[in-house]
């Protein structure tokens, strides 16, 4: 049974809600680069999981200055109790890379690299320390986070950022966000001159949300040419917005494609983008349901498992919307009955016998099994999911 969830008044400030990602264990380990998109709450993380130690904060503008003229206040300003140090939004300033770079060779320290762009990282001629830090990824919420917080519904129109999902106008919010920042954020990385261009393939972008994409046909709607639609997509894909899914190649009796399809990372986003609202029964809530479980699958790789993620589809049409490494086939039908036919595609890649386990994911109120493939509430298998049961 969903539970409603319990958002906050204009009056009440948002809460912090304790998040599965640790940056104190990262930091037990190794530097990293936490990278996430906008507003999934890397600055709260930090805030609220490692009390006392420095920060720098990029978006300070007197703190942007000072280390834009001179890195080497890095080490100036250490003191001997500083273990960890964290640089917020390091992509602002990618040549105080090689300042961390001397700091991690030299000392003991480890630092905490946030940022919402890979791509400004890498143009800047950064090899991400050379090894030296490993990447972690921090996404919207997940439903193992939220708690009796977790309602479906408002999950999937109002996505899951932290200050969307507990806001108590998530509709202004969003416009704000997909409207305002999406595109700023594009002009921002110098790759999209003409900006009604670039809106107009946001939209056409978001209504191929979970599919194969056809950059051809991309480009006809959005009037530029396919070369742009290309450096577009890279775009969102390096500012961690789009989501590449590779195709899993691994079926031998019925030959699988090999294209990818995409997924924005965000239901709420997506929904605003295509001019929509997602009714339960309609085909939409279904899209964004799938486009749900593929956020949660791809959280629970990058928090633990670190499982591959694909999907199947055969030359004859067949296609299983998930597999999870090279064990678990996972299929996502929003129904509250299932029927032999939304088990199809399951079937046949359970005939190839590569995998272990085949789940189809609904909205039936109880588990049960028909042949090879296990029916489960989504409520039960996402529990199962971040319990480590698939592996």
């Amino acid at each position: 049974m969903t539970t409603k969830a319990t958002v906050t008044s204009m009056d009440e400030p948002i809460p912090y809600i304790p998040r599965l990602l640790s940056p104190s264990a990262l930091l037990s380990q190794k530097s990293h680069f936490l990278l996430g998109p906008r507003q999934t709450g890397k600055t709260s993380l930090v805030v609220n999981n490692l009390s006392g130690v420095r920060v720098y904060d990029l978006h300070d503008t007197s703190v942007y200055l000072s280390l834009s003229r001179n890195p080497g206040r890095l080490s100036e300003e250490l003191q001997p109790h500083d273990r960890f140090v964290v640089i917020d939004e390091i992509q602002r300033l990618p040549d105080l890379l090689h300042e961390v770079h001397r700091l991690i060779e030299k000392t003991r320290v480890r630092f905490l690299l946030t940022g919402s762009s890979a791509r400004k990282l890498r143009r800047g001629g950064v090899n991400l320390l050379g090894g030296r830090a490993r990447v972690k990824y921090l996404f919207p919420f997940v439903r193992a986070e939220l708690g009796t917080r977790f309602d479906l519904d408002r999950a999937l129109n109002s996505g899951l950022l932290p200050s969307i999902y507990l806001s108590a106008n998530p509709a202004a919010d969003l416009e704000a966000y997909a409207g305002t920042y999406l595109q700023q954020e594009v002009v921002a990385e110098g790759s999209a001159r003409n900006i009604p261009a670039f809106s107009r393939f946001l939209r056409i972008a978001a209504l191929c949300n979970g599919t194969v994409v056809n950059f051809t046909n991309v480009a006809n709607d959005a009037q530029v040419p396919r070369t742009t639609v290309y450096e577009y997509f890279e775009v969102l894909k390096d500012t961690l917005i789009l989501h590449e899914m590779p195709a899993w190649q691994r079926s031998t009796k019925r030959k699988p494609l090999v294209s990818s399809k995409f997924y924005f990372f965000d239901t709420g986003v997506t929904g605003f983008l295509q001019g929509r609202r997602f009714a339960s029964g309609t085909g939409e809530y279904g899209a964004a349901f799938e486009t749900y479980i593929a956020h949660e699958l791809r959280a629970y790789r990058e928090y633990h498992s670190g499982d591959a993620l694909g999907f199947w589809r055969s030359a004859s049409g067949f296609e299983v919307d998930f597999v999870l490494g090279d064990h678990t086939a996972i299929e996502v039908k929003a129904k509250q009955t299932i029927g032999p036919q939304d088990l199809k595609a399951l079937v046949a890649l359970s005939e190839e016998k590569k995998l272990k386990r085949y789940i189809c994911v609904s909205l039936e109120p109880r588990r049960r099994t028909t042949g090879a493939i296990h029916i489960l509430p989504y409520e039960e298998f996402l529990d199962a999911l971040w319990e480590g049961e698939f592996t």
